[in-house]
């Protein structure tokens, strides 16, 4: 069986999930503390020298991080139902979607780390934050445990970000969605997933009022499809801001 190290509200974690879940695939759940940064321990980074979650660890013993790698890797070796396209354009619009929405990535931090990091990252001293720094791999990552610890992003700068992910990503659903019923052709694919855990949030806090029928009718419409998927129950993307 498959082990899976991941958070219920990590984004990342929510498409290998849901990935899992489409495919009917169980796996053994490792939860990590994002806000005790567990993803940061000795350990985990003998895993994952990344230090990210999700973490997949396969019934061989080898691991694999990433999650567009882990769903390709999942969508391959278990190829029913597929969740790629078979059109070789359409599969590279498929990767260009997954690659476009992590670029996007940076944008959901701001508003992500807002809640239970920002609330755990402000109690530390000066000591305890810069010997916690000491273990994040990532210059990118250790500027936003800085920013959530000491400075909070501006209302300005939330807007900022908001804007972009609503031109970034709901418009360009929207466009995208008025030549396939999917974004990367007539089939749901990973590029759909990829997206899902984004749009999550904006739907659920970031830009509510983007996500009607009235300013985006078709990325409406394809997300009440996906919410309908029995999949997206089962791999349990519930609201991020809840307890």
């Amino acid at each position: 069986m498959y082990v899976l190290y991941h958070g219920w509200r990590s984004s990342a974690s929510r498409r290998v999930r849901l990935c899992l879940a489409e495919k009917g695939l169980a796996f053994e759940s490792k939860l990590i503390d994002l806000t005790k940064m567990e993803h940061h321990s000795p350990a985990f980074l003998k895993l994952n020298p990344n230090g990210v979650i999700p973490l997949l660890v396969l019934e061989d013993g080898r691991s694999l991080y990433e999650s567009g790698t882990i769903c390709e890797y999942l969508d391959e070796t278990h190829p029913e139902p597929p969740l790629s396209p078979a059109d070789p354009f359409e599969r590279a619009t498929m990767r260009n979607w997954i690659r476009h929405v992590d670029g996007l990535i940076g944008n959901l931090i701001i508003f992500n780390w807002a809640h239970s990091m920002a609330k755990t990252a402000t109690q530390w001293s000066d000591a305890e934050l810069a010997e916690k720094l000491k273990n994040v791999p990532s210059k990118e990552r250790r500027e936003a445990w800085l920013r959530t610890a000491r400075k909070p992003y501006t209302e300005e700068e939330r807007q900022e970000a908001r804007d972009k992910l609503k031109v970034g990503l709901l418009d360009r659903i929207e466009e995208a969605l008025g030549r396939s019923a999917w974004l990367a052709g007539d089939r749901y694919s990973l590029a759909d997933i990829g997206a899902v855990p984004f749009v999550k949030r904006l739907d659920e806090e970031i830009a509510p009022n983007e996500m009607t029928a009235a300013k985006h009718p078709r990325v409406a419409a394809w997300w009440a499809a996906i919410q309908a998927r029995p999949a997206f129950a089962a791999a349990r993307i519930g609201p991020f801001t809840a307890a």
